[in-house]
């Protein structure tokens, strides 16, 4: 690298769609009164809620994916 590369321009739908096949997003979420975690793909997309946490994490990591806290 030079220094002198092009700054390349993502567009809103470039930014979302980063990491797409790599992460899911784990969040507290409140469902039936109680705290669950919901699971989302990188594009903000809900993939499932599970019960806890662990689980959670669990079910992302079975499917290839990186889970990452959302807080």
């Amino acid at each position: 690298m030079t220094g002198l590369e092009p700054i390349v321009q993502m567009t809103a739908r470039d930014f979302r769609a980063l990491g797409l096949a790599q992460l899911a997003y784990v969040k507290p979420v409140t469902a039936d009164g109680r705290t669950a975690y919901s699971v989302h793909a990188a594009d903000g997309t809900e993939i499932m809620v599970m019960a806890d946490r662990a689980t959670a994490c669990a079910a992302v990591r079975q499917h290839d994916l990186e889970p990452l806290s959302v807080h």
